[in-house]
């Protein structure tokens, strides 16, 4: 590698903005983050159920499908 070009890479502290913290290695000494693997939906498993479940209805009934027997 060619000197005096990189920059310097320091362990840098994470701020979720759910109050989480961590570190990680990057160019900059601090990071302040919406989500993380801790709040984020996908990850804590809050993500929308419901959601998804009155999509696939919406979608039934649109097409006619009736799946009550």
């Amino acid at each position: 590698m060619k000197k005096n070009i990189h920059p310097n890479y320091v362990d840098t502290k994470v701020i979720c903005a759910c109050g989480n913290e961590f570190t990680v290695k990057s160019n900059k000494n601090e990071l302040h983050v919406e989500v993380c693997d801790k709040c984020h939906p996908f990850y804590t498993g809050k993500q929308g159920v419901a959601a998804k479940t009155g999509r696939v209805e919406k979608f039934n009934r649109k097409y006619g499908i009736n799946t009550e027997k």
